[in-house]
């Protein structure tokens, strides 16, 4: 009976997951998609508010205004009509930036003696915007929603077991190394890719994002996990991809009627 009950369970998730999937316009890739993005739109607005509340906004108006100029042309750039918003945070140790669902963007100060310039920091923004735009968020929550239900499953197959624990536990370990972080380094490459264009068609200097990724890995000293135990490509292979992807990044630059001279922040 309880055989029945899990194949049953399992023939019900995947035929939901199935009916779930989309296909992004932006990169023909097909993806999960088990949360409107109506949804998580509206958890983007209350995360990023919430975040703010507790932040210390930067009162730097050269730089607020810097930042405002980069991600509204990003925006544009990426054709997509969210309610974009853009807040510089004053955290001077914080080395990062982010973007949540429906385009609320925050970039932290501490990330501005790294990229040096607005080229660089318009990588910044354009891996950020392209996060948002690809809908990665609701792909990541969808993504866990399966694991999930994957995890209970077996927890039920192997209920009477008395190594049902240790089933569960190894299963979510290889769960995490083996789908989790592959598919987060993945959207973080994938970000990397988009964002080049995106702020290339901006008209901001491409080349400068593998000088960006250059000094990130520069500062990561030996201290930074093997990469197969992180969200995140390492910073030298990041560069290395970016370069890659540099001659389609440079024609739509030249190309940009927004095209402007590098200049330093």
């Amino acid at each position: 009976m309880r055989k029945h009950l899990v194949f049953g369970f399992v023939t019900a998730a995947f035929l939901g997951t199935a009916i779930a999937c989309v296909t992004s316009p932006e990169t023909g890739r097909t993806q999960l998609s088990l949360v409107p993005e109506s949804q998580m739109t509206q958890l983007g607005a209350q995360a990023y508010q919430e975040t703010l509340s507790k932040s210390k906004v930067s009162k730097n108006a050269a730089l607020n205004k810097e930042v405002a100029e980069i991600g509204r042309r990003i925006a544009q750039a990426s054709g997509v009509d969210y309610d974009w918003e853009f807040t510089v945070i004053d955290e001077p140790q914080t080395v990062n930036a982010f973007c949540l669902p429906g385009g609320k963007v925050a970039v932290y100060t501490g990330i501005i003696p790294v990229a040096k310039n607005n080229a660089a920091l318009a990588a910044v923004m354009g891996h950020e915007v392209a996060h948002a735009v690809l809908r990665h968020s609701g792909e990541r929550m969808s993504q866990q929603m399966v694991m999930q239900m994957g995890l209970a499953a077996t927890t039920l197959t192997f209920s009477d077991s008395k190594y049902k624990n240790t089933i569960a536990g190894l299963l979510g370990v290889g769960a995490q190394f083996g789908i989790a972080l592959p598919f987060s380094r993945y959207h973080e490459s994938e970000a990397d890719r988009v964002g080049l264009e995106y702020m290339a068609k901006a008209g901001y200097d491409p080349r400068e994002a593998v000088g960006l990724w250059e000094r990130m890995g520069a500062m990561g000293g030996g201290s930074r996990p093997p990469e197969i135990l992180s969200t995140h490509p390492d910073p030298a292979r990041r560069a290395k991809e970016l370069g890659q992807h540099m001659p389609k990044a440079l024609s739509l630059y030249q190309s940009s009627p927004l095209r402007s001279a590098t200049k330093s922040l």
